[in-house]
């Protein structure tokens, strides 16, 4: 099953993304297959192979770990659904919704 989280990064650090779009594999230990990461001006970045040039391969987090700040206060996240993920990779562009 594929499993789309938006995760919100309060007061990301410049040239960080503030939101990262997660498309998750949770039949294959919650491993990502892509992510968009989405900067503050709106411009996106779609990242086809999350694991490309990884040196360790994690799993993604469930949105309660996430929400539990186990990675830090500033973290917060959110299921949606695979046609948000699909438009915004697609169209690359994010309106903030």
């Amino acid at each position: 099953m594929i499993e789309y989280i938006k995760l919100f990064w309060e007061d990301a650090p410049e040239g960080e993304p503030s939101v990262i779009l997660y498309e998750v594999d949770t039949g294959n230990e919650r491993l990502a297959l892509r992510s968009i990461d989405i900067f503050m001006d709106g411009h996106t970045r779609n990242i086809p192979d999350f694991y490309e040039g990884a040196i360790e391969i994690t799993s993604i987090p469930t949105v309660e770990e996430l929400n539990a700040h186990v990675w830090g206060e500033e973290f917060h996240a959110c299921v949606i659904e695979k046609a948000e993920f699909e438009a915004i990779w697609e169209g690359r562009t994010y309106d903030g919704t």
